[in-house]
C-alpha cells in the first residue's frame, strides 16, 4: 500500500519545493525550559519532554490557521478546506513510513502534542494504530533530523496538499550584521501540491 501511495502521489501531484533555513537557537532554549518546567507523572518521571519536532508540529498548524489557503486537500471532485490543523506525522515502521494525524494541532499544547505522538510512534510501531487515526489531515511533517539528515525533499501523502521535510539542527556559519557567526540552523523543504497551494 505505501509502495503504490507513493508511486501515485510522484505520478499525479504536481510537487512544487520550497527550502529555507531556519536558525533554531532560541527554539532550542524554549525547549529546555518547557521540559525543566515538566511536573511529575504519577511515575515519578516527567509528565511531558517535547521534542523539537513536536515544536515544528504545532508551527505547521499554527501556520495553517494563518493561511487558510494553504490548508486545503485536493481531489478530482474539487477542493476541500479544513476548519482545524490537522497533521500528519511520519513514523518510521518495518518496511515504511505511516503518518499518524495529530488533530487539531491548532488547539493543542506543546504538551499534549508531545504525549500523543510519543503514544503514535509506540503504537504504529507495534502496528496497533487504528485506521481513524493515520487518515485524513492536510499536511504532513518528516523529520529525518535525527539520522543526520541535512535537507531532503519528502513525497506528498495524497489526498494531503503538502508535506514539510525537517533536516536536523547543526551548527553552521551565518552572516549577522556583516559578521561572520556560529548558528544552529535547521533546513526544512515544503513539498506542496501545485494544484491546491499556488506556488
Amino acid at each position: 500500500i505505501i509502495a503504490r501511495r507513493l508511486t501515485e502521489a510522484k505520478q499525479t501531484i504536481p510537487h512544487i519545493y520550497l527550502t529555507a533555513d531556519t536558525e533554531i537557537d532560541a527554539l532550542v532554549r524554549l525547549r529546555m525550559e518547557i521540559n525543566q518546567s515538566a511536573p511529575e507523572g504519577g511515575d515519578g518521571k516527567p509528565a511531558w519532554r517535547v521534542s523539537i519536532n513536536d515544536m515544528v508540529v504545532k508551527a505547521m498548524a499554527l501556520a495553517l490557521r494563518d493561511v487558510p489557503e494553504a490548508n486545503v486537500t485536493w481531489s478530482e471532485g474539487g477542493m476541500l478546506h479544513h476548519r482545524h490543523a490537522d497533521i500528519g506525522v511520519a513514523v518510521a515502521i518495518l518496511g515504511g513510513l505511516i503518518t499518524p494525524v495529530v488533530r487539531q494541532a491548532d488547539t493543542k499544547m506543546l504538551s499534549q502534542i508531545s504525549n500523543e505522538m510519543k503514544d503514535f510512534a509506540e503504537r504504529a510501531r507495534a502496528r496497533k494504530l487504528l485506521p481513524a487515526e493515520y487518515q485524513g489531515g492536510s499536511t504532513s511533517v518528516s523529520n529525518l533530523g535525527m539520522y543526520g539528515t541535512r535537507e531532503f525533499a519528502a513525497v506528498i501523502n495524497p489526498p494531503q496538499s503538502s508535506i514539510l521535510a525537517v533536516g536536523a539542527g547543526m551548527e553552521r556559519p551565518v552572516v549577522h550584521s556583516g559578521n561572520i557567526v556560529v548558528a544552529t540552523v535547521m533546513t526544512v523543504t515544503l513539498s506542496a501540491d501545485h494544484r491546491a497551494v499556488d506556488g
